[in-house]
């Protein structure tokens, strides 16, 4: 049975595409909040679970070792846009643990929009340390060298810290992670497929730290701090991330996946939120997490305003004429 459609692209006053898809809400103890369409069906969560994969840095005692500043734990968990300031925060957290740009492991790729446009006219090419995983690859490397490992080979299943980062999202998530049900996420680590209700749970408990051993509710609670703090540094001018946790800083923790994963955490309402647009939109996904967000976080006017602009998007053309907009639809409208 397909999944309901979830979100609507208007153009004309028409409805030119839908977006399908799942979510589930869940709080910390596994009661289901909200359910709907197959959320059984497992997903890579990839991107989206980076803030349990940053919690072995704080777990080890590595972000202490190096003295990691709280942008730079905020960036750990970030898909930035490799604007200047993200590659000089990623080239900071490896000067920190004595080591360089030689030592990553994710591959380069251009940075976004501008900052692309201005590395290209100044005639120079990207380098790792604009991957928008350099930050939490950078943590990987503070890891190792934490651990007194050597951070060679560190994207391998097998490498300590692989090991270490499948255990913490094992255990956020409740979920033994199958070896058969691993790809390899684009800055070559391993990435588990898990179904919905664990990402939403493992969230929730994240948010609140109900259901986790003290150290790790403390390391949880030190990324959500720094994250509420610089929000820029886990995605940055103008992204979904970052306007959505600007404007509610520690109420609420939104990240990003790939192909239309999201999870989110609403500390204060013990939630946890994780969903797939079918079709792997960008922006079809963000248009669900918004609607989510609106519907279970208290908010005031000015923010309950803001959130509704990112859940009904304008659509311009290049002449900067409004031709449309996405909207939330079905059981989410």
């Amino acid at each position: 049975m397909a999944n309901p459609v979830l979100v609507e692209v208007t153009r004309g006053g028409r409805v030119e595409s839908r977006h399908r898809g799942a979510v589930c809400v869940m709080d910390a103890d596994g009661a289901v909040v909200l359910s709907l369409g197959d959320v059984d069906v497992p997903v890579y969560p990839r991107s989206a679970v980076k803030a349990f994969q940053a919690l072995p840095l704080l777990e080890t005692g590595a972000a202490d070792r190096f003295g990691l500043s709280e942008a730079e734990i905020a960036q750990a968990c970030a898909s930035h846009s490799g604007e200047p300031l993200h590659v000089e925060t990623s080239a900071a957290m490896l000067r920190k643990a004595g080591r360089d740009v030689s030592c990553l492991e994710c591959g380069a790729h251009w940075p976004r929009d501008e900052s692309a446009r201005a590395l290209a006219a100044a005639g120079a090419t990207p380098s790792a340390l604009h991957n928008n995983c350099s930050g939490k690859h950078a943590g990987f490397v503070c890891v190792a060298c934490g651990m007194d490992e050597d951070p060679a080979g560190y994207v391998r299943a097998s490498h300590p810290v692989q090991v270490a980062v499948a255990r913490a999202v094992e255990d956020m998530t409740g979920t033994a992670l199958d070896p058969a049900e691993c790809g390899t996420d684009g800055c070559s680590i391993p990435t588990y497929a898990i179904p919905l209700p664990a990402l939403a749970q493992g969230f929730a408990r994240f948010g609140t730290g109900l259901g986790l051993p003290p150290v790790r509710a403390a390391a949880a609670s030190r990324i959500r701090a720094a994250v509420a703090a610089h929000p820029w540094h886990v995605a940055g001018t103008g992204r979904f991330d970052t306007v959505v946790m600007n404007l509610l800083r520690a109420r609420a923790f939104t990240k990003t996946g790939a192909e239309g994963v999201y999870c989110a955490a609403l500390p204060g309402e013990g939630l946890g939120i994780a969903l797939k647009c079918d079709d792997g939109s960008g922006r079809g996904a963000e248009v669900m997490l918004a609607a989510l967000v609106d519907r279970f976080l208290p908010m005031d006017e000015a923010e309950r305003a803001a959130m509704a602009a990112l859940a009904r998007p304008v659509l311009r053309n290049w002449n900067q004429i409004v031709v449309g907009n996405l909207q939330p639809a079905g059981p989410l409208a």
